[in-house]
């Protein structure tokens, strides 16, 4: 495992040289996603704004704003659980180029197919609470706020040093979430066999 210090946009290969369970901050021009605005490009039609189509970092957030004169503070931001978006996964990775996603979680299989085949790693926060980056997050500017809302809007942000992140999901198809629970299965087969319990066994329902 190793560490890096990356600044979007990213080069393809430095983005490929990422493994899973690797340390990454993260610095450069970002823009925000939810369901909403997946829904309104993908379902509905509606064009990705340009000034999101030139950034290849997409953060899976609903960031919490204030309006200061003319700009925007940022008051809360906590990525949210990026499997809520795989209905759309692949497509945004494809049709947005995108080389990073933000998120929590993971993703399903015909998302870590298409970051396979194009150069695309998903990362996660690691062992922090990301509010304690707020200091590290300059925002830019707004698309579709008056559209979609404050928290579905897609949000540009500048990153500086953002981290630490830890990558879950690489270029060669390796998920750590899937490594992880596959090393829960084995130890949890290991402890049934050494207490003489079936291997089917089921925990009790209350209710």
């Amino acid at each position: 495992m190793a560490e890096y210090h990356l600044a979007a946009p990213f080069r393809e290969e430095e983005i490929r040289a990422l493994s899973v369970g690797d340390t990454v901050y993260i610095s450069g021009k970002a823009f925000t996603c939810r369901s909403r605005l997946h829904r309104y490009i993908f379902d509905e039609g509606h064009p990705l704004p340009g000034t999101a189509s030139g950034r290849d970092l997409l953060i899976h957030v609903g960031p919490i704003m204030l309006r200061e004169g003319e700009g925007w503070k940022l008051i809360s931001f906590m990525p949210t659980s990026s499997i809520r978006f795989e209905k759309w996964g692949a497509a945004s990775v494809r049709d947005w180029h995108l080389r990073m996603i933000i998120g929590k979680t993971t993703m399903g299989e015909e998302t870590m197919r298409e970051m396979a085949d194009l150069g695309c790693v998903h990362v996660s926060p690691q062992s922090v609470s990301p509010n304690s980056w707020i200091d590290s997050i300059r925002v830019e500017g707004v698309d579709y706020y008056e559209e979609l809302g404050s928290i579905e809007a897609t949000w540009y942000m500048a990153l500086d040093e953002l981290g630490p992140f830890v990558v879950d999901i690489d270029c060669s198809g390796n998920n750590l979430y899937a490594m992880h629970e596959e090393e829960v299965d084995r130890k949890r087969a290991e402890v049934l066999e050494k207490l003489g319990i079936e291997q089917d066994f089921q925990y009790t329902k209350l209710y």
